[in-house]
Order: structure tokens, then C-alpha cells, then sequence
């Protein structure tokens, strides 16, 4: 990891041997630094990380922010770049990190959103007209941390933080399969469900009744999976599938939360 800049890179992960491969290999020539938190793989996930350079560190399954916030503890340096493990840093945007850390004094902001559009099966580079998220991923540690909420992964930041934002886009390979989307939509489903009852959110019933088409509307047109043809109109089915297994699984919940308090 020679030329590493005084940046902490770090991916949690669980069985992603099929992908985390590519996604260290582009960023280790950044950092001294590369951690790799792993909630228990079986598939050759720490192995591979291991001989990539990672600092591999086991911690049993929390939820997304716990588990992005111990591994932000693992790290070394004030500045942070997190990276899901199905997501590639292309030269480009590893061009203009470095070019961030060039400047005389480092970045002159305190964190950075990098843009993260989505790329499917049989495509290698992101569409041009892509839905882009654009969240928090390069930080100053000391101005900012992942939210401790167990479904949602996002960086807070001190009210006094500036942020900017990087020109060029992380590369995210997300979608294995229609089926392994699904399967991994379903269980993310399982927490935001159990989030939403722990809360004590109370959402309507009728809700459930316009979730689907609202959800799948939101996907198709909104976040432009249309560009994609027949896949985009798959992909959105299942991500409306999702939110209304969301609604879904809240509804029952409290559906047998009343029930035993009636008992």
C-alpha cells in the first residue's frame, strides 16, 4: 500500500467473496489503512481481504449504523472513506481523492458526498442518466459519525462541518440477480419492520393499500429505472415488493402486539 494518503478506507461485509475483490483492489494504493469488518462470512470473504492487505476484524451483526460505527473506531486516521463491498472507486474519482489531499493543507472541507448510481447485470459502467445517490462517504471523523440507527447508514456531522462534493462517482454493482435482490430486499425488509414496531411509529392502514403502486411508481419514474427497459421495469417491482413487505410485516407485528395485550 505504498503512496497511501492519511486516509482510513474501510467496507463491512458478510459472504461477498464474489465482489469484495475488486472493490479493495481499487482503493488500496489510497491508504495504510484498509479495514474490513466481517459479521461472519463463509464464503472466502476474510481470506481474500487478508490477502489484499485488509485489516480484517470480526464483529457479530448489530445493524447497519452500529456496525459502520465500530468499524470507524477500527480506523487509524481522522479521514474516513467507507465503501460498501459491492462498490468500485474507478481511477477517476481515485484521481480526484488524491488531488484532494495534494492541496497544501489536505481537503479544505470536512466531508465530501460522492455520487453512487447503481449498475445492473450486463452493464459495466453506471447509465448516463442513472438515479445518483449522493451521500457522505469521504469524512473528517472528528466532525462527523454514523448515525447509531440500525437500518439506516448515514453520516451525521457536527453542525459546524463543511461539506463539498466530488465530481467523479463510485461504480455499485448491487444487483447480483432479480432473485438475490429480492431475497436481499426481504431481509432488509425484517429490520425496517422491526425498527418501525421498536419505535413506535404509527403508520395508517391505508398505507398498505397504496404502498405497492406508489412504491413501484417512485422506483420506475422517479428514480429512473426505466432507462433499463424490461430489467428496469423488474428491478422497480421489486423494490416495491420490498416497501410493501415493509408495511407488510410492521402491520403484523402490531397486529400480535394488540392481540397479546388483549389476552
Amino acid at each position: 500500500m505504498s503512496g497511501g494518503l492519511p486516509l482510513s478506507v474501510f467496507v463491512i461485509a458478510r459472504n461477498e467473496a464474489d465482489r469484495i475483490g475488486d472493490t479493495l483492489r481499487a482503493v488500496r494504493d489510497l491508504t495504510d489503512d484498509l479495514v474490513v469488518v466481517d459479521s461472519g462470512s463463509t464464503d472466502g470473504t476474510v481470506a481474500i481481504a487478508r490477502s489484499l492487505g485488509a485489516r480484517v476484524i470480526h464483529n457479530d451483526w448489530p445493524g447497519y449504523g452500529p456496525q459502520k460505527r465500530f468499524a470507524e473506531e477500527q480506523c487509524r486516521h481522522d479521514w474516513l472513506l467507507n465503501l460498501d463491498a459491492d462498490e468500485v472507486a474507478p481511477p477517476e474519482l481515485r484521481a480526484e481523492i488524491r488531488a484532494l489531499f495534494a492541496r497544501p493543507g489536505g481537503p479544505d472541507r470536512d466531508a465530501y458526498r460522492i455520487g453512487i448510481p447503481e449498475i445492473f447485470p450486463g452493464e459495466t459502467r453506471p447509465h448516463p442518466l442513472a438515479y445518483t445517490l449522493w451521500p457522505v462517504r469521504l469524512y473528517r471523523r472528528s466532525r462527523g459519525r454514523y448515525a447509531a440507527s440500525t437500518v439506516h447508514d448515514r453520516v451525521e456531522l457536527a453542525p459546524e462541518a463543511t461539506i463539498g462534493r466530488l465530481h467523479h462517482k463510485l461504480h455499485h454493482f448491487s444487483v447480483r440477480s432479480l432473485g438475490d435482490q429480492l431475497d436481499k430486499l426481504n431481509r432488509y425488509s425484517d429490520q425496517q419492520a422491526a425498527d418501525l414496531h421498536a419505535r413506535g411509529v404509527t403508520i395508517p392502514t391505508w398505507r398498505i393499500f397504496v404502498e405497492f403502486p406508489a412504491a413501484f411508481l417512485k422506483a420506475y419514474l422517479g428514480r429512473r429505472h426505466f432507462v433499463r427497459g424490461t430489467y428496469g421495469f423488474l428491478t422497480a417491482t421489486n423494490y416495491a415488493i420490498s416497501r410493501h413487505l415493509r408495511l407488510a410485516k410492521y402491520y403484523e407485528r402490531r397486529r400480535l402486539a394488540r392481540r397479546r395485550l388483549s389476552d
